[in-house]
């Protein structure tokens, strides 16, 4: 691959940073110019960030310093094709979720929406900073910035369940963090002789033994527990105490794929997949992995609040990316990387159908969804899409990722967590499935009617069903998406 230098990583990093700037100064009392400056912002990131794409599909990778901030270690953007993927889904949901939001928030009355945007666009900024970032350091700094910029979002209520949830979401991520990443960092600089830009083959490779590198794993795996591997996972479903957006902010666009991100550049920037597979020490992850996709599965079918159902959702379908890398083998890396785009946009649509139908009807639980989709065709369908693809269904999206990590799994012959992929789909479908039964074919419980539910306001309703249409159309056009994880596969 060619390096050439280039301000549009930084340009394209900037531009939601620069916008909290007019968004605060409009405030409440032009609150439609302050969304139209949310909505600029957000259109010319995206711009800028897919104008990178012929570059990169050209075998370049675009680089951009800034300081020096350890002898031989810059604050780096350095964008290639994972990067690429992953900022290009971020600024395309950016603004989505930022359409949804004009319908969530003054839907439900929300307060404090100057702030609510502000620190939006700020949690956009440091996520294109981790997908840019070229080194070990600059990552971990744009992921601490993330944590800290999204704290304000988990506690927009402001009342006692907020700050509770909030409390333990910032605990759980900065404790990991400072505890477990800041140390592996630390020990990766003084072990790379000062060198910690991501490389194909990992950039201490060959540098540390079997049980050094055992113990780098996992300290970035709970380091970074944004990627909610259990037994750090718990500030997830607690997050849930935040409005619906932020929610989607969550659990699609930023946070839980900072987390999974930032655990594939440790596998194949850090390490090295090559250079683990000859000391054999992935096969730990992929087992604490596995736990996870099958117990939150389990937990998921336990709940009645929706959200918390999606939540721990999530949680199993974060650990089939960490599974995938582990694995260690070409089909399952890809299928990692793949997963990525292919669950954002299932599990966002399904988190937007959660905020409509709580704008539409104040219905939270999946008990009072009883013959809903009569009232709510567009919302409930959406959502059927949505789930159907976090299952792994034919058409949509997330079969093709999915069918790549099993494959990936039966190339290592790995017959047990190919066993586990299958079973967790199927109990994927079983939490999901009743969800869209109840909505479609069960009459309303008690006699209720729904004469006065009808589908929540268009900005609401419009982003869920181009998301849901994303998920199908990700199965049948999935070329971009290919390319730019086949660069990473074939450079590693």
């Amino acid at each position: 691959m060619t390096t050439v230098h280039s301000i549009v990583p930084l340009l394209a990093f900037l531009v939601s940073l620069v916008a909290v700037i007019p968004i605060v100064l409009l405030g409440e009392r032009r609150r439609n110019a302050r969304e139209a400056a949310t909505f600029i912002a957000g259109f010319i990131k995206f711009a800028l960030v897919a104008s990178m794409v012929p570059a990169v599909l050209a075998g370049k990778v675009l680089e951009f310093s800034f300081i020096e901030l350890l002898p031989g270690v810059a604050l780096e953007f350095r964008v290639d094709g994972l990067g690429l993927l992953f900022a290009l889904v971020a600024s395309s949901l950016w603004i989505l979720t930022s359409c949804y939001s004009i319908g969530y928030m003054r839907g439900a009355n929300e307060g404090n929406q100057t702030r609510f945007y502000a620190f939006f666009a700020v949690s956009l900024c440091a996520t294109l900073g981790v997908a840019f970032s070229g080194n070990l350091l600059t990552l971990y700094l744009f992921y601490e910035m993330l944590s800290l910029a999204t704290y304000p979002l988990v506690t927009h209520h402001q009342d006692k369940e907020a700050r509770s949830g909030g409390r333990t979401y910032l605990s759980y991520l900065l404790f990991t963090s400072i505890a477990f990443a800041l140390p592996a960092v630390i020990f990766s600089y003084l072990n790379s002789g000062g060198n910690m830009d991501f490389t194909s083959g990992g950039f201490l490779a060959d540098k540390v033994g079997g049980g050094s590198a055992l113990v780098l794993l996992l300290l970035f795996v709970f380091g970074f527990s944004k990627a909610g591997v259990m037994p750090f996972h718990s500030w997830l479903p607690n997050a849930m105490v935040a409005p619906t957006p932020v929610s989607a902010l969550l659990h699609a666009v930023a946070v839980v794929k900072v987390g999974v991100f930032c655990i594939i550049r440790a596998f194949t920037g850090v390490l090295g997949t090559d250079f683990l597979q000859t000391l054999d020490v992935a096969s730990v992850i992929s087992w604490l992995a596995a736990v996870t996709v099958v117990t939150s599965s389990l937990i998921a079918m336990t709940q009645d609040n929706l959200k918390r159902l999606l939540a721990f959702s999530t949680i199993g379908q974060l650990s089939y990316i960490v599974l995938g890398v582990s694995l260690l083998v070409p089909h399952a890396v890809q299928g990692s990387m793949l997963h990525i785009p292919m669950h954002a946009f299932g599990k966002i649509t399904l988190f937007f159908c959660a905020g409509a139908i709580y704008v539409a009807s104040g219905k939270k639980y999946i008990s009072q969804l009883d013959g809903l989709g009569r009232a709510m065709p567009w919302t409930m369908g959406a959502f059927a899409i949505g789930a159907m693809s976090v299952i792994g269904l034919p058409l949509t999206g997330g079969m093709l990722s999915k069918i790549y990590m099993i494959w990936g799994a039966a190339d290592a012959q790995q017959h047990a967590l190919l066993a586990v992929y299958l079973v967790s789909s199927v109990l994927n479908g079983v939490y999901f499935f009743p969800i869209v039964y109840r909505a479609f074919f069960r009459d309303p419980q008690g006699g209720e009617v729904y004469d006065r539910v009808s589908e929540a306001p268009l900005p609401c309703v419009l982003p869920l069903a181009i998301t849901a249409a994303g998920s199908v159309l990700l199965f049948f056009f999935p070329g971009l998406v290919f390319e730019l994880t086949s660069l990473m596969i074939s450079a590693d």
